[in-house]
């Protein structure tokens, strides 16, 4: 991976420009705590419009998601439905096995639906999202893939697709399995995935009950009833995972989304959540770093009929930062190089990095500017040249900056 440092000049704090090329990439450094303490064992805080992360706590340490894998499970089922494959209409079966894994008699959480019934999949999505139910989680896979492990398999797909690096799905319900591990990260990102590329069937989460069966369950998110904006996710526990929970809340416009858990009680897991969203939204204000379409940096490309290639962001760059108080943000340009040609504008051929202290706030794709066609021959050459010559000296000064 090659970085370049980037930096401007912002309101009322100051981004060091310096334009620093690195043949590889170290792995970022753990993020700490910036005025703000919790007893969650993992936990993050995101800012929905910026992506900026405003708190995070071992937020890449794989944990067992419990029943926030449910919100994966829904997620395939919303894509389903997006593209037409299913509607709220279609009817999907309570099998036997489903019945036997996740009803009532399985001593989890239920829907409480009754063993070889036809269950519309607007009211499964009801019993998964606010009953937390099992057997309709089981009853969605079994509906769309044929069985609960096929059913994995399109969620890891489409955790991929989303980005979640570091999560892997081995069921739909978020019963214990070795290998069934989440980062709180990735979690964040598949709760703002949902709300911006759902926001008609994201309602759902914020529905404060839901009756089956004649049985009439609460919404068990907690922050539901807060009066602090909250308008979901999803909670979770199991003994591998302790309590956790994947909340969203939007106060004056602004949106966050927290992702907590591995703590001890459900009381624990509620007020850590609210604190968390509440000293969010007091503490910080945004700061726009670059504007849609402004020129973020360059990169350089070989073998075309240009060196260097400017590169944009599709949306504005902000980042948040502590209200009323000036605090140093660096960017970066990473990239994998030697970036080579052809390159056609708007392709994403970079990420930006935006560090608020020593804490990585904020990454969001770049892409090409203009086209880069391939060049001559004796351009070709000479960059070959260029970076068998260059490349030591980059190698060199790179070592240099990472002891300094």
């Amino acid at each position: 991976m090659r970085q370049f440092r980037i930096s401007r000049a912002a309101a009322a704090f100051a981004l060091l420009f310096n334009v620093l090329a690195l043949a590889t990439l170290a792995p970022g450094s753990s993020a700490r705590a910036q005025g703000f303490q919790t007893i969650a064992p993992t936990a993050i805080l995101i800012d929905a419009e910026s992506e900026a992360v405003l708190f995070e706590k071992n937020a890449d340490e794989p944990v067992a998601p419990a029943s926030m894998a449910k919100t994966m499970t829904v997620e395939v089922l919303f894509n389903e439905i997006k593209n037409g494959r299913i509607s709220m209409d279609t009817e999907f079966t309570i099998s036997e096995n489903a019945w036997r894994k996740g009803g009532a008699g399985s001593g989890g959480s239920a829907m409480f639906a009754k063993v070889n019934s036809s269950v519309r999949v607007e009211d499964l999505l009801r019993g998964i999202i606010v009953q937390s139910g099992n057997d309709a989680a089981i009853a969605v896979a079994e509906g769309i893939a044929g069985t609960e492990d096929n059913f994995a398999r399109m969620m890891n797909e489409r955790a991929k697709q989303i980005g979640m690096t570091n999560s892997t799905f081995r069921n739909a319900t978020g019963y214990g399995h070795p290998e069934q591990k989440v980062t709180v990260r990735d979690l964040a990102k598949l709760a703002l995935h949902i709300i911006e590329t759902y926001p008609d069937l994201y309602k759902i989460f914020g529905e404060r009950e839901f009756t089956w069966n004649k049985i009439r369950q609460q919404n068990r998110n907690p922050l539901l009833t807060m009066e602090i904006g909250a308008d979901g996710l999803k909670t979770g526990n199991i003994d591998e995972s302790g309590y956790g929970l994947i909340g969203s809340a939007v106060q004056n416009g602004q949106r966050l989304i927290v992702v907590v858990n591995g703590l001890k009680t459900a009381k624990d897991r509620a007020n850590e959540s609210r604190k968390l969203l509440e000293w969010g939204f007091r503490a910080f204000e945004s700061r726009q770093l670059f504007s849609e379409g402004q020129v973020i940096g360059e990169v350089q490309v070989f073998g075309g009929d240009r060196r260097s290639l400017p590169l944009v962001a599709k949306k504005p760059v902000r980042v948040l930062v502590n209200r009323g108080e000036s605090e140093r943000v660096s960017a970066r340009i990473v990239y994998t190089g030697p970036l080579k040609a052809p390159v056609k504008k708007g392709a994403e051929v970079a990420k930006l990095r935006v560090d608020r202290g020593d804490m990585q706030a904020l990454e969001m794709p770049l892409y090409a500017n203009e086209d880069v066609q391939v060049g001559t021959l004796s351009q070709r050459a000479l960059d070959g040249l260029l970076e068998m010559s260059t490349g030591w000296v980059r190698n060199a000064f790179s070592s240099l900056v990472d002891r300094l």
